[in-house]
């Protein structure tokens, strides 16, 4: 298929329009021997003759009225719906779609969604919780939420919180019945929760940090789950240890329905950022949603 001839059609429209070559040069901006050049370059293009030009007037061919009479209509129309395009990035109403796990939801984007609501009034954020490695491009999210040490190089990253603290926890029900755990390698003596990775399938490690050093600890899963609030769900019941970020709970240890244990030992998580495609940077509704995480990232004292 041959490429349109997009130039030449819109000197020939200006042309026509303005009613001259040399007020077509002044619209569009460029010397009257371009205007002259493009002309005959689609008339050559297209094998008519489009203008009869005088020194006096200009007046169309016949096969310059036919396309005189069925550009112009599309040329507004590409002009309306290029004009919509730039709009559209550059609006303060809208839709955001984000995708992120609920862990994500709950460290970065609830401690500011009420003053983000408050200062956006005509942005609605579509949130989908997903603890998948979303492809954001293929899903149509316009960003995404994660750890920093899953992130895809492809992507512009922006840090949204700091390192994230995990906890160890189980029902008091659970540790009055089996003990608490007093070391890290106590661990491999309990029931223990864990949560497998819907993307990778690779049950997620634990780590804990003791005498100065990082250090994995893999014990035996009593119950495993593909999502952290079953892990959650599981250890608020009584059936063993699980671990997580500390906020993916913290209601729960409010009540007294859950309790931490090895605190000291705890290692904290990489933080999470806000990631998106290149081409995403100039969506102005992003662009305040970034704005209001990273202010409030910015007020957070600094371990």
């Amino acid at each position: 298929m041959n490429r349109l001839p997009i130039h030449g059609l819109e000197v020939f429209l200006t042309i026509v329009r303005e009613g001259s070559m040399r007020a077509a040069a002044k619209a569009l901006g460029v010397g009257a021997p371009a205007v002259t050049l493009q002309l005959k370059a689609l008339e050559e293009t297209l094998g008519v003759d489009l203008l009869i030009r005088t020194t006096r007037s200009i007046e169309l061919t016949d096969a310059g009225r036919a396309l005189f009479e069925g550009a112009a209509p599309a040329h507004r129309d590409l002009i309306y719906a290029i004009k919509k395009s730039q709009e559209m990035t550059k609006s303060t109403t809208g839709t955001l779609r984000l995708s992120m796990s609920r862990g994500a939801y709950m460290a970065a984007v609830a401690p500011v969604l009420a003053d983000f609501q408050t200062e956006n009034p005509g942005i609605s954020l579509d949130i989908s919780w997903n603890e998948e490695l979303v492809d954001i491009n293929r899903a149509g999210f316009h960003a995404g939420i994660r750890l920093g040490d899953t992130l895809e190089q492809d992507m512009v990253a922006v840090r949204v919180t700091g390192p994230l603290a995990p906890a160890f926890f189980a029902s008091p029900t659970y540790l009055d019945r089996h003990g608490r755990p007093e070391r890290p390698l106590d661990l491999l003596k309990h029931r223990c929760l864990r949560y497998r990775q819907p993307t990778s399938g690779k049950v997620r490690e634990w780590w804990v940090k003791e005498g100065g050093q990082d250090k994995r600890i893999d014990p035996p899963a009593w119950l495993t789950f593909d999502t952290v609030i079953g892990v959650i769900q599981a250890a608020r019941e009584g059936h063993g240890i699980g671990w997580s970020m500390r906020v993916t709970m913290e209601e729960h240890l409010s009540t007294g329905q859950l309790e931490t244990i090895l605190d000291p030992f705890v290692k904290d998580l990489p933080p999470f950022y806000l990631y998106y495609p290149k081409q995403n940077k100039r969506v102005e509704c992003l662009r305040l949603f970034i704005d209001c995480l990273k202010a409030h990232y910015r007020k957070q004292p600094k371990s």
